[in-house]
């Protein structure tokens, strides 16, 4: 197996940060902030899973490691220390709401379609949806009002409750968007990594694509409509299975332990 160069891993970094800095760009993030970010994170990364033994590296072999002095090191570990930690995997509460409400039996009619809600009230309601998936932290006005601004759920002349829509998709450059996308990325990558670094006895993780570079523009829209519907019946058993085999976390009993499992799916076009 050949080795890849430091050039070669230089330009393939290039690649996939272009789209990167685009949405930094975007939100008005200059190269000086994402250069002192670029600076915290060689530190972090170093530091965490660099060390001998299961130990944290220390400051000397992070210098090195970095390419920054020991000064800086020492103080770009005094920053990490006082600054909020990394916001795990994300899941909007939308997202888990729709979830919720098209696979949970206590939330779908006869038919198995997701029942037509009240918002509020005793029994099989809006807010009763919403304390299920364990959203008790938003105001059950607000989700409805982003559900419906979506197309995901609509408010019926009566003044119930109806899905229309499996998934939750913001369409702004909004905080769940950005959240989402550093979330993505971030799902991505560390596939990646893992099957780049891996040891011999460690399980490889899934990564497939399938990609034809010789495809006329015209057969664009066909193929997104291809995968709208045969991707979303994937995913739609994939959610299913995962709900089905979710650890118990109600009543008295002690959560099991959990860990995030999950597949992503996107659509490549250059």
């Amino acid at each position: 197996m050949a080795l890849a160069s430091t050039d070669q891993v230089i330009r393939s970094t290039h690649q996939w940060l272009k789209p990167l800095v685009h949405v930094l760009l975007s939100c008005g993030i200059t190269w000086r902030e994402f250069a002192e970010l670029a600076k915290s994170t060689y530190v972090e990364v170093a530091t965490d899973n660099f060390g001998k033994r299961g130990r944290p590296t220390n400051v000397s072999r992070t210098a090195i490691l970095t390419g920054l002095v020991r000064r800086d090191v020492r103080k770009r570990r005094q920053i990490l220390s006082q600054a909020p930690n990394t916001p795990p995997g994300y899941v909007t509460k939308a997202s888990l709401v729709l979830s919720a409400w098209h696979l949970n039996p206590d939330f779908r009619g006869k038919e198995g379609r997701p029942a037509i809600l009240r918002v509020s009230g005793k029994g099989r309601t809006f807010d009763a949806l919403i304390e299920q998936v364990g959203g008790s932290d938003v105001r059950p006005s607000t989700l409805l009002k982003e559900l419906v601004s979506a197309g995901a759920v609509r408010v019926r002349p009566d003044g119930r409750l109806q899905a229309m829509q499996r998934d939750y998709i913001p369409h702004s450059m909004d905080e769940q968007l950005i959240r989402l996308w550093g979330t993505v990325v971030a799902d991505v990558a560390t596939t990646y990594v893992h099957n780049l670094t891996r040891t011999a006895k460690a399980g490889k993780r899934l990564e497939r694509s399938a990609v034809n570079d010789r495809m006329p523009p015209n057969a664009a829209p066909a193929f997104a409509q291809l995968l709208e519907k045969e991707a979303q019946a994937f995913l739609e058993r994939i959610d299913k299975w995962l709900t089905a085999h979710e650890s118990e976390t109600s009543g008295n009993r002690t959560p099991s332990p959990a860990i995030r499992l999950g597949i992503g799916l996107y659509q490549i076009q250059d």
